[in-house]
């Protein structure tokens, strides 16, 4: 269950109210007339059956409800409550496949600022690989693409992509545009750090690494294996299953091919530095088609619930109109008053 903490202005928390009181799979409704202090306005408590998440919010959306008041979404661990049950079952479907899509927005948005954090982990965990491809570490090497945060910018990215939202893209694409760079550059600088105070092993111990040729030279199985781990990705930030989340981590080399780039330049090794430059490309590739092909599937389902919804009487209740969005009847009015004043008047362009 998803509980809603809603306050709506005066002159459409009514609408709101009707709404919510006649959707079935709402329940445990509480109303606070002007309880609402900033933004003023009444507030509104309900639980709600996560398949009907979305579909309830675009409707409340659709009242001006997230402009002129507010709309707050929690997730409900627990809840011991008949009404509940009755109300997951009127949802229909599954609550493990639905996706709060405001949901996954919010939390993609948090993970794709280009903030001194991000910037410090990108090149902490390029360090660590670094350390890791030197040793030829299998574990420091995992611990190198735990550390990494580079995959909430490319599951941002995906979400942006899907949902169409030019400015959240841009915002992923730069921080991924510099993360990568102040890492691979942080993993050059440790390297040369590293060979100065000899602490490096020589040119030969280095490329007879086995995890270094793993990561240097890309096959089919690079891309095979980002696309598996892209797809496993949305999916567990869509469900919230971060144990999941943690295996993609893990599975992605991402961060050990962006580190053996710097490692490949503090020894003058063009050929592993064009590898791994190759074996990143395909890793951020397959991650991101395979995300945004998981995404658009989930989109398409919740596509055909939210076409099903327009056509729900509830929505009359609530002022909205019937079988079309509200942006789209008033679309469609102006297009009609156009078209009549253009036909009384010939000289109309």
């Amino acid at each position: 269950m998803i509980h809603l903490r809603i306050v709506a202005p005066s002159h459409q928390s009514e609408h709101a109210l009707r709404l919510l009181d006649q959707t079935p799979s709402v329940c445990n409704l509480i109303y606070l007339e002007r309880a609402a202090r900033r933004p003023e306005g009444d507030v509104i408590l309900c639980d709600v059956a996560r398949e009907d998440a979305s579909v309830i919010i675009s409707d409340l959306r659709e009242l001006d409800v997230d402009t002129e008041g507010s709309i707050a979404i929690e997730e409900i661990d627990s809840e011991i409550s008949a009404a509940a049950v009755a109300a997951e079952r009127a949802a229909g479907g599954m609550p493990g496949d639905a996706v709060v899509w405001e949901e996954v927005e919010a939390r993609t948005s948090e993970s794709t600022e280009l903030s001194f954090s991000f910037l410090a982990f990108m090149a902490l965990a390029c360090m660590i690989a670094t350390v890791a491809i030197l040793l030829d570490s299998p574990i420091l090497i995992i611990g190198a693409m735990v550390v990494g945060p580079d995959f909430g910018p490319i599951a941002g990215l995906s979400v942006a992509i899907v949902n169409r939202r030019r400015e959240f893209a841009k915002r992923s694409l730069l921080a991924l545009a510099v993360g990568f760079p102040v890492g691979i550059t942080a993993a050059f600088v440790f390297c040369l750090a590293l060979r100065l105070v000899d602490l490096a092993p020589g040119f030969p111990e280095v490329t007879d690494a086995t995890f270094l040729r793993f990561i240097a030279h890309p096959d089919a199985f690079s891309v095979i294996v980002a696309a598996l781990a892209g797809s496993a990705g949305v999916l567990s930030l869509t469900a919230q299953k971060s144990s999941a989340l943690m295996g993609v981590l893990i599975s992605v080399a991402t961060i050990p091919a962006a580190a053996n780039i710097g490692v490949a330049a503090a020894y003058a090794d063009w050929s592993t530095w064009r590898g791994a430059q190759l074996q990143l490309a395909a890793n951020l590739a397959g991650l991101l088609l395979a995300a945004i092909g998981t995404l658009l599937v989930q989109r398409l389902f919740y596509a055909r619930r939210r076409r099903a919804h327009l056509d729900d009487t509830v929505r009359v209740a609530a002022g909205l109109p019937l079988g079309r969005t509200r942006g789209a009847a008033l679309r469609a009015a102006r297009k009609r008053t156009s078209g009549s004043v253009g036909g009384d008047d010939p000289h109309h362009p």
